[in-house]
Order: C-alpha cells, then structure tokens, then sequence
C-alpha cells in the first residue's frame, strides 16, 4: 500500500481540543472483524467486551512537561524548547528542539524562569530544529528535575491551540502512568477511570505493563509514498518478566489479549520470539507496522482515532484491515466522532 491510500478528509472541527468531562465516558466505537460490524457505544462499555482470564496490555510511562519557555541572551528573544531526552545525567545534556530555530546557534544562552534562574547553553545542533543543551545548574540532580518540572508546561500535541492549563496535568495523563519519559501521552489509556480499572479487576481481567516512552516520532507525518522507505524514530522500550508470564499464559489458553494504544502494539510486535510468544526486552525500538503485517501478540486493541496519513492510521488499518478502518473512519467523521489525542476511542477485536 501507499502512502496516498491513507488519506481523507478529516474537518478541522472533528479534532478534539479538550477532552471528555469524564474520562471513561468519551465514545467508543466497536469493530469486530470476524462479523464485519460497526457499533456504537460508551467507553465505560468496554468491560462487556472482556472475561476471566482475559489480558489488557498497558503503557504505564509518565508524560513529564517537556515544554520550556526561555529568552536568548542579549536580545531577550522568546524561545520554546522543547525536551525530547536526557543525554547525560552528570553533564545535564539534553537534546531538544527549539523554535524559532534560525536564533539559536552554538555557544548562545538560554535563560529561563521569571528570575533567570535556569541557564542553557547551546553546544550542538543536530537537526534543522534539534540542538544539544548544557543545562548550568549546580544543584544536586534531584533539584534539577524539580525546576524543570516548575518551569516546564504540559505538552500537548501542536493541533491543540489554546494555552495548556492546570486540569491538563492529569488529564493528558494516564491514572497508570509511572515510569517518567514520555513526551506524548499514550492516548488510548487516557480513557480509563480508576472505577474501571477496579471493575475490570473485579471481573477477572489481568492487566500487563510495558514501559515504552513516546517520542515527538510518534507524529511525524510521513513523506515517502513508498512505506517502506519512513524511518521511525527510536524510542525506549521496557518489558518485565511479570509481563511477559501473564500475556504469554493468555496466549496459551486462547484468550482475549488486548494492547491499549499503538504504542502498546508497537511495544508487544518489537518483541516477539521465533515461536511466537512475547520475550523480555530493555533497549530502543524503532518497528513501522503497515499493511500487510501478520500480528503475533495481540488480537484485540484499543486506540484513538488517528489523523490522515499518519503511521498510527498505517498500525491500525495492518491489524483490522484497510478497508474496514476506511469504512469506520467514513462513519467516525458521519457520526462526529472526536480525532485524536483527546479524541474518542475504537476497540477493535
């Protein structure tokens, strides 16, 4: 398939800028492959879908707020960075990207903070936006992580205009999330409540975790009509025994087993052993799932409704079929379905 064969018309007032007023309450859609139907219900309904003994795979990684907010020396030029990843603990080093990026050459400081009491200095570039910061901060670490985390903003994906306010910091948020790394939120699991998360529990559904910390890669548009020329960002990946036992049991007794997110999908595809069944796995990960992909792990998944184009559209449409996502995705925009990181959810089993 090509890159063109993923694009629709998607209205701009389809993308959702605030989330649902309650969490589990956003809209589900439901596909089931098997039937070739279409469904219509609330996300709380979820649970209907599940027994004993069944699997949801979650992303348990913690969105920190990347967005700073800087001056460039002398001319007091307002900066954004944006922190994509520390390089070196020790050195304070971080790669980052910056806008406007024409300012911000080699050897320039960054001051940040009311009382310019957080200083960078530009030591690298590396792309045309992406440069290499020295943070100058004598502190111990512990210190330095508090002042970026009081000086740095929720970031909330660029097709959100509005400033990001205080309800942001958990809602763009799972409940789960624990491991610090993500730059983006694993969206899918936005739309769990601790309540069914209990209820879920209550019934006999096992939840896994995987850590897998989403980079910015996650909405690079692709370029090249030919698929299997896009090159994915790496991001980190992170999966325990316990995990591992408990999907690949799952497996073994033919249960449901359900990754919640793309990110989860790419997570469980980038480990899987000669026979099939989910490994261990501590490093980076850059696997681009597209049709036609034979997936080995999961057979159910829940996700967002994705944008034109994108490799999350690519995901979705390799493991429920291209043109049955472009049927659902015709009715998502019919029904005025929301899009995106604070869109409503699909369930595909």
């Amino acid at each position: 398939m090509k890159l063109s064969d993923f694009n629709f018309e998607l209205p701009e007032d389809r993308l959702a800028e605030f989330p649902a007023e309650n969490r589990d309450e956003s809209r589900l859609m439901v596909l089931n492959r098997e039937k070739h139907t279409i469904e219509h219900h609330q996300f709380k309904d979820v649970i209907n879908f599940f027994d004993e003994g069944d699997v949801m795979v979650l992303n348990n990684t913690k969105v920190f707020p990347a967005r700073l907010f800087g001056n460039k020396e002398k001319t007091g030029a307002r900066i954004e960075v944006f922190l994509l990843r520390e390089l070196n603990e020790e050195q304070r080093l971080w790669d980052v990207l910056v806008d406007p990026a024409r300012k911000i050459r080699i050897g320039n400081k960054l001051y940040f903070g009311n009382d310019d009491s957080l200083v960078a200095e530009v030591i690298d570039n590396t792309t045309s936006r992406g440069r290499t910061l020295r943070f100058l901060f004598d502190g111990p670490y512990e210190e330095f992580r508090k002042k970026l985390k009081d000086l740095g903003e929720t970031p909330l994906p660029k097709y959100i205009k509005r400033e990001p306010n205080d309800e942001d910091k958990t809602r763009y948020q799972t409940i789960y999330a624990k491991n610090e790394g993500a730059v983006a939120a694993p969206t899918a699991g936005l739309h769990f409540s601790k309540h069914l998360l209990k209820r879920l529990e209550i019934k006999g559904v096992d939840l896994a975790e995987l850590t897998l910390h989403v980079g910015l890669g996650t909405f690079n548009p692709v370029e090249v009509e030919d698929l299997s020329k896009h090159k994915m960002d790496s991001e980190e990946l992170i999966i325990e025994q316990n995990a591992v036992d408990v999907v690949n049991a799952a497996k073994a007794n033919k249960r449901r087993i359900c990754a919640v997110g793309t990110t989860v999908m790419r997570g469980l595809e980038s480990s899987v052993s000669s026979v099939n069944t989910l490994n261990t796995y501590n490093g980076w990960t850059h696997k681009f799932l597209f049709p036609p992909h034979e997936f080995a792990i999961a057979n159910c998944m829940i996700t967002n409704f994705h944008t034109p184009k994108s490799t999350l559209l690519m995901m979705v449409s390799a493991f429920a079929d291209p043109d049955f996502i472009k049927e659902a995705y015709d009715v998502a925009v019919k029904e005025k379905y929301n899009f995106y990181s604070y869109g409503d959810a699909m369930l595909i089993i």
